[in-house]
């Protein structure tokens, strides 16, 4: 009896209707306006029932409608908000629940232009260590003394805001003559600390010296992700920015993007990620400011879209859980300023709940891609990754070992960054 009772449960466990229950979702994301059907094919007639002011199903308004599971079930958001979805077997034995979240619709348009950013760091940035030549016999970095590591961000000195490296040597001048330390207030990571130091004079370069490598900008070549016309606000890298030396994010004070244009492209090869060459035009306008520098790009107001846009009209984007694995495209430059679309295919998908950088695995399918850059090169981070006519994800690292394949990052990550979006907690939190 034993024996018979397992083979019956192997059987029930194996079979379609199953494991199609089992797929079943126990909660779904869906925007304002844009309808979705579910198809598992069960056997079961059930009736559904949910709050008609926040969806509706089968196209009915009614609070509650019968079902038949053979066939897909239409869900109809109306407004945002929070619902469940309740399945009931003949009216009264509870079969599923799911809930419902509805979140006003959004639509950006997909980037893939080249853009030029220069940004300008919130302080002066520690990149090195140096000795002070203090007489013959003796050198000293001040630097060290003060347990200043490398990475860390000046913010003030004796009291005063500092993000110019030009303003520095007078600081460090007057207080060399003065005999006295300066006094500094220093950013690592996401804490702060004051600390003292004193300048030393350096006999061979007949200065006041403070024993550090320092840097206060940065600037580069990569592509925009998107626009978001209504917000007014763009997304672009789809990466943090970080310090050459350091590799430390820099924190940015300001900045901005700017038209550029590809002048020539070194191809990547195994262990040798090429990249795009490209300019800033002369002639070219500022596109925007850059306000933040975050994991997953940079982020900033730009007043309208920059030229030879692909799709010039808005596009939906879509969930991290509606991304799958399969055909998709990226838009990116690889001649002057025409943006194109090259076919990719999604060779894995990482299911996330919570921000992550690495999203999903990609990989160039397109022969005119792969014969004009060998696969994705350095500035093509941020170019747009489309799936089904949505705005998926952007491009973000590529492999060094396999310059063919490479790391994308979702696009609802990207959005939460550029604030148009709401995480899923603060969405509940508002509709509730």
């Amino acid at each position: 009896m034993g024996l018979v009772i397992v083979i019956m449960l192997c059987i029930a466990v194996c079979s379609a209707p199953f494991q199609h229950f089992a797929e079943f979702p126990n909660q779904l994301r869906l925007f304002q306006g844009q309808a979705i059907s579910l198809h598992y094919a069960m056997p079961v007639h059930a009736q559904g029932s949910l709050n008609p002011q926040v969806a509706g199903i089968n196209g009915s308004s009614n609070a509650s409608v019968q079902v038949d599971l053979r066939q897909p079930l239409s869900i109809q958001p109306k407004h945002s908000g929070v619902t469940e979805l309740k399945l009931k077997l003949f009216g009264k034995i509870p079969f599923k629940t799911v809930r419902l979240q509805v979140i006003p619709d959004l639509r950006v348009i997909p980037g893939g232009q080249t853009i030029g950013v220069k940004v300008k760091s919130a302080g002066i940035m520690v990149v090195g260590h140096h000795q002070v030549q203090t007489n013959e016999n003796s050198k000293i970095s001040p630097g060290e003394d003060a347990k200043l590591r490398l990475g860390d961000l000046i913010i003030e000195i004796n009291g005063q805001s500092c993000n110019d490296i030009s303003k520095i040597a007078p600081f460090a001048e007057a207080a060399g003559r003065n005999g006295e330390p300066l006094q500094l207030l220093v950013q690592r990571g996401k804490e702060r600390f004051k600390t003292s130091l004193k300048p030393a004079y350096d006999q061979q370069d007949k200065a006041w010296r403070l024993g550090l490598y320092i840097r206060d900008s940065a600037a580069g070549v990569g592509t925009l992700t998107f626009y978001a016309p209504d917000q007014g606000v763009y997304g672009a890298l789809g990466h943090v920015i970080t310090d050459m030396d350091t590799q430390t994010p820099i924190v940015v004070g300001s900045g901005e993007i700017l038209q550029s244009s590809v002048t020539s492209i070194s191809k990547s090869q195994s262990g040798e990620p090429g990249e795009k060459r490209a300019h800033f035009l002369k002639e070219g306008r500022t596109l925007g400011n850059v306000e933040r520098n975050t994991p997953f790009g940079i982020f900033g107001q730009m007043k309208q879209m920059p030229d030879h846009a692909f799709h010039a009209e808005p596009m939906q984007v879509a969930f991290a859980e509606e991304v799958e694995e399969g055909p998709a495209q990226i838009l990116t430059v690889v001649d002057k300023q025409k943006v194109e679309k090259f076919d990719i295919e999604i060779v894995h998908v990482s299911k996330q709940s919570s921000p992550a950088t690495k999203g999903m695995v990609i990989k160039v399918t397109d022969p005119k891609l792969l014969e004009r850059t060998g696969g994705i090169v350095q500035g093509m981070s941020g170019s747009p990754i489309i799936q089904k006519g949505k705005l998926i994800g952007a491009v973000t690292h590529v492999f060094v070992n396999d310059p063919a394949s490479g790391y994308g990052c979702f696009i609802e990550w990207m959005l939460q960054d550029a604030g148009i979006m709401l995480n899923p907690q603060q969405a509940i939190s508002k509709a509730v």
